[in-house]
């Protein structure tokens, strides 16, 4: 035991008040990892028998990780668990009280999965809430878990197959103004992760909070050069500065192709063709 460990620490910002039991949990194991005392609450570091050299030393430290743990607890679940004889029969009550998936547990998690969508958020904002209820719902679903060493690349692609679909979920609750940059996502083979998709995403926002003003400063620049501009020549510059972002911001993101490129040269070529029918 360091010396400078104290009984009154606690190891989680937040107290366990009866909910979120498995995100309390996780912060909790690592919190006693760094300090290299979970074999206390799993039964690894047992206790020697009373009169042993270390026997003392065992109890010093088993006392102070059921303080910990203890101080991490809201005051009417700590004040429960007072008469607990140490550290693991404190987290074995605790395994037995909060740590019992259900079907009522996995229905409102999916539910909110489901259910969630940008809305108002940001997109960070909404990345964060979607990832924070898969990842609680990862805790729930441990018996789906396998630590084994695969060879026939089977888990790889089941791994895969789960990323994608909740790629899929994360881009259908996107509000409708991404639209375009979704189906650019789509388009891309393989998907690309979620954390991927999250920065096309956070660099697409930008570019849309950075447009208005570069669009405005052009027009203005090009009014002051050009006199007598109609309003079907300022249609036609404003487009030409919508299609000019759209092809970088294709670069930017590796979805632009040849064909895409075409397509818009031939846009490019028809309005053009278009204004200067107008102006005679």
């Amino acid at each position: 035991m360091h010396r400078k460990e104290s009984a009154g620490s606690v190891l989680v910002p937040l107290a366990f008040d009866g909910t979120g039991y498995r995100s309390w949990r996780r912060g909790v194991l690592r919190a006693l990892s760094i300090k290299n005392k979970v074999g206390f609450i799993t039964g690894k570091c047992q206790k020697p028998i009373i009169g042993h050299a270390t026997f003392d030393q065992w109890e010093q430290c088993a006392y102070m990780v059921t303080s910990w743990i203890l101080n991490s607890l809201s005051k009417d679940l700590a004040d429960s668990l007072q008469y607990v004889n140490d550290a693991k029969e404190l987290w074995q009550e605790l395994e037995d009280r909060y740590d019992q998936t259900n079907g009522a547990k996995l229905y409102q998690l999916q539910k909110e999965i489901n259910y969630l969508s940008q809305g108002t958020l940001d997109v960070t904002r909404y990345y964060t809430k979607m990832k924070k209820l898969w990842e609680d719902l990862n805790t729930l679903n441990t018996h789906a878990q396998c630590s084994c060493q695969c060879t026939c690349g089977a888990k790889a692609n089941m791994h895969k197959a789960e990323q994608d679909r909740r790629l899929i979920q994360f881009l259908m609750g996107l509000n409708e103004v991404d639209t375009i940059i979704r189906g650019s996502i789509l388009m891309m083979n393989p998907l690309p992760s979620i954390a991927q998709d999250f920065s096309i995403l956070i660099q697409e926002e930008k570019q849309r909070e950075v447009k208005p003003q570069n669009q405005q400063q052009v027009i203005e620049s090009t009014s002051l050069n050009v006199n007598g501009l109609g309003t079907t020549a300022m249609e036609e510059v404003i487009w030409e500065i919508d299609l000019s972002h759209s092809v970088i911001s294709a670069k930017g993101q590796g979805t632009l192709r040849k064909n895409d490129i075409n397509y818009m040269d031939i846009l490019r070529i028809e309005s053009t063709t278009m204004a200067t029918g107008e102006g005679n």
